[in-house]
């Protein structure tokens, strides 16, 4: 069957978002534009998380999907960008074990999965996470010393498009599978691994079975240890999730923060005298002089 046409869009234009054209209407009508910076407020979580503690840091990958396949332009610059990330993760967190999230594109081919991990612990990584690798791949990385730091049970990320997010190991076998899942990545070099959304009895008895350490993530079970989302624990999901514990309320202590300094921007309260400096006045006279004459 043809595409119906009104499914085809021919420009790139959009009535919603705020473009060019619309910004130059609020200077028009006199309305007040806010402009966000978010700067460097992943890195600047993983500097919380060191001040106090935490042992383990996540840190995602950023590759997309717009990046292609490996060794094209468009993936060269975004496998720069990620070698950034972990560069400037490591910048604000000297001690904490940084376990980058490596996109399936580096690690598709056992090689590149060795080149690319490599060269990331080089920027900094002190292991690395190929989210549902094959032991063959796995045991390449670790003979080529990689340091690999891996996952079992429900997995997270773009693979859930194939397999879903739900709860494993509710049945015996389904538990015993997850366990021989653990214990293969363990024998073909994997350091250490989380275990998702697995029952806690289950959870509990493979972090005791495992040499290497397991850390339970929605699995309520104390395991080797845990992994929360920040996500989670600062409450910015849509909903409450029913595996985890929220700590504190970020989202609207943001939008509270937010809200104050647009309010006092569109009723032309900030930015006053004193967030500023003056000109020298015969600076100034000089200056209104030339801007007259122009």
């Amino acid at each position: 069957m043809a595409e119906s046409t009104a499914d085809i869009k021919m420009s790139t234009a959009s009535k919603t978002r705020k473009n060019l054209n619309k910004l130059q209407k609020m200077k028009e009508d006199g309305e007040k534009i806010c402009q966000v910076c978010p700067a460097e407020l992943g890195p600047f979580f993983a500097l919380a998380a060191e001040m106090v503690g935490c042992d383990v840091f996540r840190v995602p990958g950023i590759l997309s999907s717009r990046a292609g396949t490996v060794h094209t332009p468009d993936f060269d610059a975004e496998w720069y960008n990620s070698q950034m990330s972990v560069i400037k993760y490591r910048e604000y967190s000297k001690i904490m074990h940084l376990n980058f999230y490596l996109p399936v594109q580096f690690y598709a081919d056992k090689v590149d999965a060795v080149k690319y991990g490599a060269e990331l612990v080089f920027d900094g990584a002190d292991s690395i996470l190929p989210m549902g690798v094959t032991n063959e791949v796995l045991k390449y990385m670790s003979d080529n010393w990689v340091p690999v730091y891996g996952h079992i049970g429900a997995i997270s990320g773009w693979q859930t498009n194939a397999t879903g997010y739900k709860r494993l190991g509710k049945t015996a076998e389904e538990a015993f599978e997850i366990f021989k899942w653990g214990y293969e990545y363990q024998e073909n070099g994997m350091g250490c691994m989380t275990i998702e959304l697995t029952p806690q009895e289950v959870a509990q008895a493979i972090s005791e079975k495992l040499r290497v350490p397991v850390i339970g993530i929605a699995a309520g079970a104390p395991c080797d240890g845990s992994e929360m989302v920040d996500m989670d624990t600062f409450g910015v999901m849509p909903y409450k999730p029913v595996h985890a514990k929220t700590y504190a309320e970020l989202l609207p202590f943001l939008c509270e923060a937010y809200m104050g300094w647009l309010d006092d921007v569109k009723d032309e309260e900030y930015p006053k005298k004193e967030n500023g400096f003056a000109m020298d006045p015969e600076e100034l006279e000089k200056f209104n002089d030339l801007m007259a004459k122009f």
